[in-house]
């Protein structure tokens, strides 16, 4: 191991630290911002309101992640009316070609997952909270979608790390996070196992702090479901 090349590259990997953070909160914000309104009507029953959100989940679901950031970079770019539109202002940007990439592959995760936990939800949580006069509106907002985003925090949490791993592809439309530090480190000193394992490192130390925040958030919200010693 060259520690003296790995030692010199830390400020790479720490830039590259930063980016893949932001890309990954940004994306996780935005795509479970939509996911949301997206669950509720995925798990009606009504199929007017389910088959549009299920349509869209089968399909993102459905394709690589990698496929559909390339339509996104470089498939819009080909379009005329794209390149004299007011949106290619963020359209020509990667970073935010990759942020939104990354917000509509997690966003369709998320939607089944919130979907799921609302038809997990026990219908005596619903009887009981209608025998006090609330209202559809209120049941959803007081007492359906809290219950359903508790119960879905272990899943969601496998969706955050897969999204941390996720933002990986950021590099391939030149971005420079971890993985691009990695690249950028073995073009300057050809050292591929220095310089992908330190990235992994990275990675690794980030999963771990993730893990430990989604575990204490279980272990606030979900102590009720814990069995009884």
């Amino acid at each position: 191991m060259n520690f003296e090349a790995i030692n010199e590259s830390l400020p790479l990997y720490f830039g590259g630290t930063l980016t893949t953070l932001k890309l990954l909160v940004v994306s996780l914000v935005a795509g479970l911002a939509v996911a949301l309104p997206l669950g509720v009507m995925r798990a009606s029953p009504k199929a007017w309101l389910s088959r549009p959100a299920w349509c869209f989940t089968y399909v993102i679901r459905g394709t690589p992640m990698l496929v559909q950031l390339f339509l996104i970079y470089y498939g819009l770019a080909q379009f005329e009316w794209m390149r004299e539109s007011i949106f290619w202002l963020w359209f020509k940007s990667a970073w935010f070609c990759a942020m939104l990439a990354f917000a509509v592959n997690t966003c369709a995760y998320t939607t089944e997952i919130i979907a799921g936990a609302i038809k997990a939800t026990h219908a005596g949580e619903l009887e009981a909270a209608r025998s006090m006069g609330m209202s559809r509106r209120t049941v959803l907002w007081r007492i359906l979608l809290p219950s359903a985003l508790r119960r879905a925090l272990p899943a969601y949490s496998n969706e955050a790390i897969m999204m941390l791993h996720g933002t990986s592809l950021a590099s391939v439309v030149t971005l420079v996070d971890l993985t691009g530090a990695a690249r950028e480190m073995n073009s300057r000193f050809y050292l591929p196992f220095e310089a992908f394992v330190t990235a992994g490192v990275f990675y690794l130390a980030l999963t771990f702090i993730l893990v430990g925040a989604f575990r204490a958030a279980e272990n606030r919200w979900l102590i009720h479901l814990k069995p009884r010693q």
